[in-house]
């Protein structure tokens, strides 16, 4: 990547190489703008059921009308809370037949990461629109073949980072933007938390589905980096390991890595399974600014040098985030979150990685 590509333009040649690549030619119909899109969560675990569910009540775009599960036993509490029919309930094998039910729009993926593409695949294959939780696949070319999978047939892709949907958020990308503190000059960022899986089969504990800080917490801070300082990353140092053995024999329980940005700009960032931390501060020229939390699903707020206050905004993330990629399909817009955008951090963490791999050696991206 030349030194002087910017995260914008990152994005726009990628969109165009995929774009080139395929020829898509849409199999679903644009609804109408005032429809409720119908929304079929692809995995009922923690966050299906304490976030996404209960944010889809709040929705004014969307709606919760169908369940994707490799749990038969989770099938009846979620028919009965959420009125869902016989005929909106799909398995993960099963979930292909999803093509011929005009009641379901969007298929949302939130099994582990290892799975993503799987599924995602599956429901673009299927012409429903595809909302993928992150991290959005395990390796860059997974990220690719559902990039490729949406684009042939023409079905939106975005990816579930809503703190690109929250006002505080937006706030500080924009700073960045116009330079309101000057140009960003370095950056710092953490996303964390203290605690143990009570389920020795947990996902977060497994490489093969995914799990570790750094694929779980890492793409937060990597994120971050990349809409503060808005440009893509040149290179690449990181470290991995656990303090736990006994509970991250498999995986990462902490992650540390340095991003390095065209002009000299860096940012540090850290993944915890084992500490709690939550922030993004941002340095510049002519001042600075800070979020702490920063990806908390509430309460995300901060200051400024010159003592501006980034109250909390009430609003559900979740919510939020839904309802504007429900209208982003509706108007026929580009999503918010594209596809590229887990692609580009995708990348980032298998180079941090393989810097760990290799004693904190360089990688350039």
């Amino acid at each position: 990547m030349s030194d002087s590509l910017s995260r914008r333009e990152f994005l726009e040649r990628a969109g165009t190489t995929v774009a080139a690549s395929t020829v898509g030619v849409p199999s679903v119909l644009l609804p109408d703008r005032d429809e409720v899109l119908g929304v079929a969560l692809c995995g009922l675990g923690n966050y299906a059921k304490t976030q996404l569910a209960p944010g889809l009540q709040k929705t004014e775009h969307c709606a919760l009308r169908g369940i994707v599960t490799g749990s038969p036993e989770k099938i009846p509490r979620w028919q009965r809370r959420y009125d869902i029919p016989d005929s909106n309930v799909y398995s993960y094998d099963t979930l292909p037949e999803i093509s011929n039910n005009a009641a379901l729009d969007v298929v949302y993926v939130v099994t582990p990461p290892g799975l993503h593409a799987r599924d995602a695949i599956k429901a673009a294959e299927a012409g429903k629109h595809v909302w993928c939780e992150k991290p959005m696949a395990m390796t860059a070319s997974e990220c690719r073949a559902v990039i490729d999978a949406a684009e042939k047939n023409g079905v939106q892709l975005t990816v579930g980072y809503r703190m690109q949907h929250e006002p505080n958020t937006q706030t500080i990308i924009r700073y960045g933007e116009d330079e309101t503190y000057g140009a960003v000059t370095s950056v710092a960022t953490a996303a964390g938390y203290d605690g143990t899986p009570p389920d020795p089969d947990d996902w977060r504990r497994d490489a093969e589905r995914g799990g570790g800080a750094l694929y779980d917490m890492g793409v937060y801070p990597i994120n971050a980096a990349r809409y503060a300082t808005g440009m893509e990353p040149v290179a690449v140092t990181g470290r991995t390991w656990s303090e736990r053995d006994e509970i991250y024999s498999e995986v990462p329980e902490f992650a540390e890595f340095t991003l390095e940005f065209p002009g000299g700009v860096t940012a540090t960032g850290t993944a915890s399974f084992g500490a709690s931390m939550n922030y993004l501060e941002v340095e510049c020229t002519e001042g600075g600014y800070q979020l702490r939390p920063f990806q908390a699903y509430s309460g995300v707020q901060g200051t400024t040098s010159d003592g501006t206050r980034l109250p909390p905004d009430p609003t559900d993330q979740q919510a939020r985030q839904m309802d504007n990629d429900a209208r982003a399909i509706k108007n026929d817009n580009p999503p918010l979150v594209p596809g590229r955008e887990g692609l580009a951090d995708v990348r980032v963490v298998r180079a941090i990685m393989e810097s760990s791999a290799n004693d904190g050696a360089r990688m350039e991206l």
